[in-house]
């Protein structure tokens, strides 16, 4: 495909994304219905479908609309590339400019003033970022790292970066987590690399890897919301602990069986019913569900459909989740509250709740890992009773 075609392929993946289609679907859908299109085909219109999700406010600017012709148009004028060169109508491109595109959506001071955020949520990103808060917004318009956590069962960091270099994979360390490393060369061929497939590497962003990190010892630890397990594989990777893991819904674990095989843990999954069984958990680990909003520039389509509606209900499903979890724990255990959320409403102010409803409970530790190159914006409290 010629880059035009691709720009042509990615208005038509927008425009059915403006029609309701979730963009994975859309972008599923039409890779199934092209399959002249090859591995960079699909990553170049992939690159530009989430380019534009995460400057949709911008490239609409810059484009004069939020048809997906506007949008690319948009994202081409905010890269500084002549969109005449694509909009030509020659072989599959675009058709050319009119008089009126041409003349519209030009003025970059303008565009440049965008949050890229949903207007409401402007407030409560100011709210729980402070002076700070502009420049958050404007990080998530840009692509997140990739990010690796070596196995150390199975590797040490030297060796584990050294197997990935063997096949084509480059990395270097990164500083917010000791088994962190930043994928900066070949980050599509990470799942098929040996040292992937026997286990020495996962994929996961360095903030959730040192939210594991700062965990209190511990000898029995239950993930409470599992998910794919990628915090449950990290505890399970340190000395000393039995890990256990728990999702409301066990279709989401579906993949934590092959990937501890594939680690060398062992992991026990739970069922709702099993929990008391197994009880008291010296500590309990709940990444609860929340907005997802310090990675939404590996998401940026969920920032969009995000409502206040939505976040008054996360976070009455957040202090559910922290008062059942509550009562899994020995007498003197540890109770872990962790987000991917950079807003206040999710974090600290989750943790208040619970105490002033738990008076007998303390917050011995809470940290925040700032949304940067390096990783997610994450945030964590370690609770724990007297």
């Amino acid at each position: 495909m010629t880059p035009a075609a691709r720009i042509a392929a990615a208005i038509e993946i927008l425009d059915a994304v403006s029609q309701g289609r979730a963009a994975e679907q859309a972008l599923t859908r039409w890779a199934r219905q092209s399959r002249f299109a090859g591995s960079k085909d699909r990553a170049a219109v992939r690159d530009h479908v989430f380019d534009v999700l995460r400057l949709k406010d911008t490239v609409a600017a810059l484009g004069g609309g939020v048809s997906g012709r506007a949008l690319m148009l948009g994202l081409l004028r905010y890269n500084g590339l002549d969109p005449s060169e694509f909009f030509n109508a020659q072989g599959y491109a675009p058709d050319p400019l009119s008089d009126e595109e041409q003349s519209r959506g030009t003025d970059r001071d303008t565009a440049s003033a965008f949050w890229n955020l949903p207007e409401w949520l402007v407030p409560e990103f100011e709210r729980s970022l402070g002076a700070e808060a502009g420049a958050v917004a404007a990080a998530l318009t840009y692509r997140g790292p990739v990010s690796l956590r070596v196995n150390l069962k199975e590797a040490d960091v030297a060796t584990a970066m050294q197997n990935l270099q063997s096949d084509g994979v480059v990395t270097t360390a990164n500083p917010v987590a000791q088994t962190a490393l930043t994928v900066i060369e070949g980050a599509r061929r990470v799942r098929n690399t040996t040292a992937y497939l026997t286990g020495q590497v996962e994929l996961q962003d360095a903030a959730s890897q040192a939210v594991i990190d700062a965990l209190p010892q511990a000898l029995t630890c239950l993930d409470y919301c599992a998910g794919g397990g990628g915090k449950a594989l990290a505890m399970a990777a340190q000395p000393n602990r039995r890990v256990y893991a728990h999702d409301s819904d066990p279709a989401r674990m579906r993949d934590l069986s092959p990937r501890a095989e594939r680690a060398g843990v062992g992991i026990q999954e739970l069922s709702t019913d099993q929990l008391r069984a197994h009880m008291p958990f010296d500590l309990v680990l709940c990444d609860a569900p929340c907005s997802g909003s310090g990675a939404w520039r590996r998401s940026p389509e969920a920032k969009w459909s995000f409502t206040a509606a939505r976040l008054e209900e996360l976070q009455a499903i957040q202090q559910d989740i922290l008062q059942q979890a509550a009562v899994l724990l020995s007498e003197n255990g540890w109770l872990i509250y962790a987000t991917c959320s950079v807003l206040k409403a999710e974090n600290e102010d989750q943790v208040e709740t619970f105490l002033s409803r738990n008076p007998d409970w303390q917050c011995r530790y809470q940290r925040r890992w700032p949304l940067s190159e390096n990783c997610d914006g994450f945030y964590t409290a370690h609770l724990t009773r007297g």
